[in-house]
């Protein structure tokens, strides 16, 4: 029979990660930690089944002689990839989580250039590490989390393989994994940023840095072991691995893992989540796409009279929006009460939108050096245009003189990474005398405490008469246009040498018509963008508009490429 479960009044504070492994299996024992979807099977991966193969896996590793070395892990995500993450961490050793995206020449590169020892791949990988084998010759192991094709290469050693060695060596009573004690200055993960501007950098967290990341994410979100999630993002971000999987698996909540991008909102019907942990472009699609259906079905006046009904209604204290918009909140299955957001600006009236038809968007900040998590909203304090205060743990300052009103966003705090790996010139950079790492983000705090980023320092438009715009202040207004699925806004040179503020526009053919000639798009768009520049300083308007017939270029985790657009 399943353990009964003890209600966290309070989250878990945790020690370090191995604590929060064999804490967890305490608490909540046989309950469903991920359930997933494998060769057509419905599986369920329980909390204690994660320390029981972490131990295996740890104690394989000791055996072979990899315990408290480098391993990377590369793939879909799967239960297997956290197991051998925390028993990586948790054995002293370096976990190197991989972008699947990859090319795999840039995969040989990073193994190289981190001194990984073994590598730890799902399915997707099968037949495409071994041709890497000559050009990763440091890699001692290649450890196939589902068994792939048979071969005699004694370097490949299945996931499963490794967990009965493991049991059979505990069962002799090697103890060296299990006794392991935990350095928590020690250098535990190196992740290699995503590179949306052009560049990857290796950041170095510390076992104490992750531990710190895993309180602030659950003290900052109301949720506990009744929450239930979709993991949608690419577990090797560090927002998705920290908040989605370090932090919900320490509430003790339930993650159904989506098998693909095309079957998102099929998960969602099936695990009928009511949490989800999402990036700005995930809602901004989804947003477009139930007005866009809203719209298609002629009830757009009657949905948007239902809105001014309902909230005119919860001012006198009466909720009937699950019966007004059940039909929107059953497209994410009809349980969903809130979503944590992060990565970039989302519109404001699109989060107001949200919260009338019953959901709360929850905008945080985070940046892969500070392991993510830097601030949030709180779901009874949403401050509007915000990221919200600042975790706990964390503190933040802003680096401008008294007579500029936004600077560079400076933070200091146990989740701030040691550097960046084997670059001791960038990590000089970016550290101020007295220990703030420099975020490259610009902002303000206002007057409550709340944090407000107006843009990337390195993203900034200088214009010709010496003023200055950030684009993701125009692109955040821009996103309530319904003609404009994607955009970035840049500086153009025109004929006479003038910087004119230019919208890059990926239409959303699903209302401007697949079928419509460029021109006429580019017409129905700058319609759009006028109305929008109706509320903006004259300096800060778009003047021009670009059209594309194809998507931008993203990361995994769904932020555009801006230095590929030229």
């Amino acid at each position: 029979m399943p353990k009964p479960i003890k209600r966290c009044v309070e989250p878990k504070v945790i020690n370090d990660l191995r604590h929060l492994i064999v804490s967890n299996a305490e608490v909540y024992g046989d309950k469903p930690l991920y359930t997933y979807k494998e060769n057509k099977e419905i599986k369920v991966f329980t909390h204690n089944d994660q320390l029981a193969n972490m131990n295996r896996l740890g104690t394989a590793f000791a055996k072979l002689g990899i315990m408290g070395k480098t391993v990377a892990v590369i793939g879909e995500t799967h239960p297997a990839y956290m197991t051998t993450y925390y028993t990586t961490i948790n054995g002293g050793g370096v976990i190197v989580p991989l972008d699947r995206e990859l090319e795999l020449e840039q995969v040989a590169n990073f193994c190289t250039l981190a001194e990984v020892e073994a590598i730890v791949y799902t399915k997707g990988f099968n037949t495409k590490l071994l041709p890497l084998v000559d050009k990763m010759p440091g890699v001692k192991y290649f450890i196939p989390i589902h068994d792939g094709e048979d071969t005699e290469d004694e370097r490949v050693r299945t996931y499963s393989s490794l967990l009965e060695m493991g049991q059979t060596e505990l069962d002799a009573g090697n103890r060296e994994y299990l006794d392991y004690e935990i350095e928590l200055n020690k250098l535990c993960a190196i992740l290699f940023t995503s590179g949306t501007t052009g560049t990857s950098k290796g950041v170095m967290l510390s076992h104490k840095n992750l531990t710190a990341a895993t309180n602030s994410s659950c003290q900052s979100m109301e949720c506990d072991y009744t929450n239930t999630f979709v993991s949608v993002l690419p577990i090797h971000h560090t927002y998705e691995c920290t908040c989605a999987h370090l932090a919900l698996s320490n509430i003790g909540g339930s993650v159904y893992i989506n098998d693909g991008l095309k079957n998102t909102m099929k998960s969602f019907a099936y695990f009928k989540p009511n949490t989800l942990v999402l990036v700005p472009l995930y809602v901004e699609t989804m947003y477009k796409r139930i007005w866009a259906e809203i719209d298609k079905k002629g009830m757009t006046r009657k949905v948007k009279f239902a809105m001014k009904l309902s909230n005119l209604l919860l001012k006198v204290g009466i909720d009937l929006r699950d019966k007004f918009f059940a039909q929107i909140k059953d497209a994410f299955g009809g349980n969903l009460r809130s979503i944590i957001c992060g990565g970039a600006p989302l519109s404001p009236q699109l989060v107001k939108d949200f919260e009338t038809f019953g959901i709360t968007i929850v905008e945080g900040y985070g940046i892969t050096e500070c392991a993510p998590l830097v601030a949030v909203n709180r779901t009874n304090n949403i401050i509007l245009h915000s990221v919200g205060h600042p975790v706990v743990g964390c503190t933040v300052k802003i680096d401008k003189s008294p007579e500029e009103e936004t600077g560079e966003i400076l933070v200091k705090g146990d989740n701030v990474m040691m550097g960046y790996y084997k670059n001791p010139e960038a990590t000089a950079e970016v550290f101020t005398e007295d220990g703030f790492f420099r975020t490259g983000d610009i902002g303000f705090i206002d007057k409550k405490g709340a944090i407000h980023i107006t843009g990337r320092k390195k993203n900034v438009i200088i214009l010709s008469n010496g003023k200055n715009v950030f684009p993701e202040e125009v692109e955040e207004h821009l996103a309530s246009c319904d003609r404009i699925a994607e955009c970035v806004v840049i500086g153009r040179k025109n004929a006479n040498g003038e910087i004119v503020i230019t919208a890059v526009v990926y239409p959303n053919f699903d209302v401007v018509g697949k079928d419509t000639p460029v021109d006429e798009i580019r017409e129905a768009v700058k319609e759009q963008v006028f109305e929008v520049n109706r509320n903006l300083p004259s300096f800060k308007q778009v003047r021009e508009i670009e059209i594309r017939t194809e998507e931008f270029e993203k990361t995994t985790s769904r932020k555009i490429k801006r230095f590929l657009i030229k």
